[in-house]
């Protein structure tokens, strides 16, 4: 066996014990069980001797990480962001178990099943290796370097607000903050022939709704004309049929003009050309998938219903929560407008729970940028395209558009449409050559600030 062969068995029987470990975040915190938290803490700072000798480790918010790599310079800090926790899961519906790190398969075939191989423990040990290599060679950052591990990503994120709030009070501004987001991919794009590193530059707003329909309530045996339950499915059948309308944001533009040197045409062209073309581009994208129609839409849909406590019970109040994602130029305002419109019942209120306006859009040109593309040329493949998109759902990378212009998401990892979509389902899993260079990636980029 080759030194690069062990040193590769030695990184992923690390990365296999800390995706062991169950740091399962629940929206309602009474329900986490805070021990494995506890546990990783110990585990990463046992496995990885010399990043703890070199770095600074604080814990933040009870169980958050921040870790401060002093380089040359402390302006213009390079930030690498992850998160421990992971989401829930339902054991009877996976095909391994989610918490045994099995490698299945064999070559590059071979791919590790567990919660959290890729959202977002994937990255977060990538990270430490690359950091472990580096500091064991005596590299010393021409920039301060932070690593920022939230511990509750999945619900609130308020390690990551903690975190922010801390550096902000230190006067910290990082000149480049990465964390989770778009992967490398293929065929996302119609006629794009090249596999494409999407880097979130924005990413969309995030909102919940809540549709409530009242009524006096009684026996089931005799129902009014209109019960609230039924009022309440009109209503969600009509959010349904009146989707948001389609467009092309700055970003998005961006990603077509970057990628339409690789289409054939008349792709080409369309893609290129999206000053005329950005109606009929934005029409069509959404028939192509959900992926394609989030890019080019808020997106709305309902998660959880609830309505009366027994089977011949009449509800008193029926309830719907409708997720929203707003995408950039929309706000919290403009989208309950919509959905208020669409409902057309004054009957049914409706009340936003929880809320948050899309994101600033960093700069998809400029030195930050160059080091990213540089990386993901250098560790992941020449041949791969970095663009810009619009990040499709929420990050703890959100908080830090308060202290940097520069905040950008990309986990990198070279992933088919299969295990994208494992995400926050049953069968998460990674491929294990493909997480090995990922590790790459992070040091080329650290080795660059």
């Amino acid at each position: 066996m080759s030194d690069l062969d062990a040193s590769h068995d030695e990184a992923l029987a690390r990365f296999r014990e800390l995706l062991r470990i169950p740091t399962v975040s629940h929206a309602d915190e009474s329900l986490i069980d805070w021990q494995p938290f506890s546990d990783f803490h110990a585990a990463v700072e046992r496995l990885y001797p010399r990043l703890h000798a070199t770095l600074a480790r604080e814990v933040v918010d009870g169980h958050s990480l921040l870790y401060r790599w002093p380089g040359a310079s402390a302006s213009d800090p390079l930030v690498v962001m992850a998160h421990l926790d992971v989401v829930p899961v339902v054991e009877e519906e996976w095909g391994h178990a989610p918490f045994a790190a099995e490698i299945v398969g064999e070559g590059e075939d071979a791919a590790i099943h567990a919660r959290g191989a890729i959202d977002d423990k994937g990255s977060l040990v990538a990270i430490l290796e690359a950091v472990e290599q580096l500091a064991g060679e005596g590299f010393v950052p021409a920039h301060d370097v932070y690593l920022s591990f939230g511990h509750n990503e999945e619900t609130a994120g308020g390690g990551a607000q903690a975190i922010v709030a801390l550096l902000r009070e230190r006067g910290v501004e990082p000149g480049l903050v990465i964390d989770e987001g778009g992967a490398v991919v293929d065929g996302v794009l119609p006629g794009v022939s090249v596999p494409t590193a999407m880097v979130g530059v924005a990413e969309r707003g995030v909102m919940t709704l809540h549709l409530t329909a009242r009524e006096a309530g009684g026996h089931a045996s005799t129902p009014p004309a209109m019960p609230a339950t039924a009022r309440l499915a009109r209503a969600i059948g009509r959010v349904h049929r009146h989707p948001f309308p389609t467009r092309i944001a700055p970003p998005v533009r961006a990603m077509f003009a970057t990628v339409a040197p690789h289409a054939p045409q008349p792709l080409r062209w369309l893609f290129g050309s999206l000053g005329v073309t950005g109606p009929l581009v934005a029409a069509a994208l959404p028939k192509l998938g959900p992926e394609t129609n989030a890019m080019v839409r808020t997106t709305a849909v309902v998660t959880e219903l609830s309505g009366a406590p027994g089977e011949n019970v009449l509800a008193t109040t029926a309830r719907a929560s409708v997720n929203i994602r707003l995408l950039t130029g929309d706000t919290v305002a403009s989208a309950t407008a919509h959905v208020r419109r669409a409902v057309a019942d004054p009957q049914v209120e409706i009340e936003v729970r929880h809320a948050s306006d899309p994101s600033p859009v960093s700069p998809w040109r400029g030195e930050p940028w160059r080091r990213i593309a540089g990386a993901v040329r250098s560790a992941l493949g020449e041949d791969i395209v970095t663009t810009p998109y619009i990040q499709l759902g929420a990050s703890d990378s959100r908080w830090f558009t308060d202290i940097s212009p520069h905040v950008y998401r990309f986990t990198p990892f070279h992933l088919t449409r299969a295990e994208r979509d494992a995400l926050h389902s049953h069968n998460e899993r990674i491929r294990v050559a493909v997480w090995l260079r990922g590790i790459g990636f992070y040091r080329d980029l650290i080795a660059a600030s």
